[in-house]
C-alpha cells in the first residue's frame, strides 16, 4: 500500500467494516513505539465554517410582519 502525494491511504474494505468505519466516522491517529494506529475519534470534530454558517442562520431567523407584496413594492420603487 502506498501513501499518495496528498498524504492519503485507501484502507481496505474489509478492515473497515470489521472496525466499523463507516463513511464519515471521525477518526484519530495515534502515535506510539509499534507505529501508527487509526481508532475512532473519541471527541467531536470542531464543525466547518459551512456549518457554522448555516447554524447561525437558522437561530437568526428573523420577524417579518410584512406582506409579500409590500416587500415587493419596496424592491420596484413603488409606494
Amino acid at each position: 500500500m502506498r501513501i499518495t502525494a496528498k498524504g492519503q491511504v485507501t484502507i481496505p474494505q474489509e478492515i473497515r467494516e470489521r472496525a466499523g468505519l463507516l463513511p464519515n466516522t471521525e477518526v484519530e491517529f495515534l502515535l506510539d513505539s509499534e507505529g501508527v494506529r487509526i481508532v475512532k475519534a473519541t471527541t467531536a470534530r470542531r464543525p466547518t465554517r459551512g456549518e457554522k454558517v448555516i447554524e447561525t442562520l437558522r437561530r437568526g431567523r428573523g420577524h417579518i410582519t410584512m406582506t409579500t407584496d409590500e416587500l415587493m413594492a419596496l424592491t420596484r420603487g413603488e409606494e
